[in-house]
């Protein structure tokens, strides 16, 4: 009698070895051996006569070393995954050697399950000041493999991120599995965490796969620790003039001026800022002088009429730094457009003979006031001589008519007085000069 030791289902990794295991009990001398893979029909895989052939039909099988009769294939393929059949046929004589062998056939099947590992694991996030979006995806792997999370403190010691609220999605993708988790997490009030990591695993595979994320803080270059009014604690301060930008590491804060840190007269600038590998992503907040803060990544410089120091603050929950930004202009002189009619070259007055505005504004000025004040003189004589000290000198004695006068008590009293009706009746007559 003779009995097949095998295993129902077998188990291999892609991409490494296959056993199907199919072993005799007790061991015979083997007349043929067959391996085929079950599907629409039977695909010979392997055949053996020990006396002449010993053919692997499919290239990356062999017969295993452990006992001849077990099959292997390298390296397994995903198409390996099926049912096989083993069929070994043996002589046997019961014992008698006067008697001829008989041959005897026995057969066995089995499952063969090829398992994948993960081929990818991505994580990306979102972040809102303390509060956290984290998702993390694991492709092509079979079964779904499994996801936790983990965080890590600045001492080393690794923790399992406990009640976490989250989502989970398994999909199909051919014969193979994507699954992705999103959690949310809020950072407690002084909580220091170095990272944070989805901890992928493939126990079929005996795979586990790390995707972290590291937590840094904005940094900058030759920092002092100083009070700024606009916020209640120091802060780490620096000029963009004391940053070297040869430093890469991760987190620094860069500043970029487009067209540049120096510009003309009456030229737009933007100034953008950026702080590579600081997570979670900063906040920005631009402000000049005592003027209300501008948020977001971008300023925009309006018509740049003089040298000013524009201030900008990076900060996540790790913690905050100020940079500040001098932009200057390269020329003081005030240009002026010319008509369109010259292309709109610009055309620098130089007219002055050497003078700048302000002297010709002033010299003008003092001219102007200069001539004001003698024609009020003139005009303030005139009037209180009673004469036109322009007129010629031939003039007509000016006539006064006496209704029209004020007494003054200094005037020299008419010799006689004349009624009304004499004046009424002397009005068509010429009347005499004073």
């Amino acid at each position: 009698t003779v009995d097949l030791k095998y295993d129902d289902v077998s188990y291999a990794t892609v991409h490494q070895s296959a056993f199907l295991r199919c072993g005799m009990m007790p061991v015979q001398p083997i007349k043929e051996l067959w391996w085929f893979k079950i599907g629409a029909s039977e695909e010979r895989v392997y055949y053996y006569d020990p006396t002449s052939v010993d053919a692997a039909l499919m290239k990356r099988a062999r017969r295993s070393n452990r006992d001849n009769t077990s099959l292997e294939i390298y390296p397994t393929q995903l198409s390996d995954e099926g049912e096989y059949k083993c069929r070994i046929m043996v002589w046997d004589n019961t014992g008698n050697s006067t008697e001829p062998s008989v041959p005897i056939s026995k057969e066995a099947r089995m499952m063969l399950k090829v398992n994948v590992p993960p081929e990818k694991v991505e994580i990306t996030h979102l972040t809102s000041g303390r509060n956290l979006s984290l998702r993390c995806k694991s492709e092509g792997a079979k079964p779904p493999a499994d996801i936790l999370w983990t965080k890590t403190s600045p001492d080393g010691v690794e923790t399992e991120i406990p009640d976490l609220a989250k989502t989970r999605e398994i999909e199909p993708a051919g014969e193979l599995y994507d699954t992705a988790e999103q959690i949310f997490y809020q950072l407690e009030e002084n909580e220091m965490i170095a990272k944070i990591s989805c901890v992928v695993r493939h126990h079929n595979t005996n795979t586990t796969i790390y995707k972290n994320i590291t937590f840094v803080s904005p940094a900058i270059q030759n920092a002092l620790k100083v009070t700024i009014q606009r916020f209640a604690e120091p802060v780490l301060y620096s000029s963009i003039e004391n940053q070297d930008g040869r430093d890469n590491k991760a987190g620094l804060v860069k500043i970029s001026a487009d067209p540049g840190f120096k510009a003309p007269y009456n030229t737009s600038v933007t100034l953008k800022a950026a702080a590579p590998g600081v997570f979670p992503e900063p906040r920005y907040l631009w402000w000049v002088g005592d003027q209300t803060g501008i948020a977001g990544r971008e300023l925009h410089i309006d018509n740049l009429e003089e040298d000013k120091s524009y201030y900008v603050l990076a900060e996540n929950p790790l913690g905050r730094v100020v940079l500040e930004v001098p932009v200057h202009i390269t020329t003081s002189d005030y240009s002026q457009w010319n008509d369109s009619s010259r292309d709109g070259d610009v055309i620098v007055d130089d007219t002055t003979g050497g003078l700048d505005t302000g002297a010709i504004i002033g010299i003008v000025t003092r001219a102007l006031i200069a001539v004001f004040f003698i024609g009020f003189a003139v005009w303030y004589w005139t009037i209180r001589d009673g004469t036109h000290v322009f007129s010629p000198k031939k003039e007509k004695p000016h006539t006064i008519d006496e209704e029209t006068i004020p007494f003054r008590s200094t005037d020299k009293p008419l010799l006689r007085t004349i009624s009304t009706q004499t004046l009424e009746g002397r009005r068509s007559r010429r009347e005499p000069s004073i």
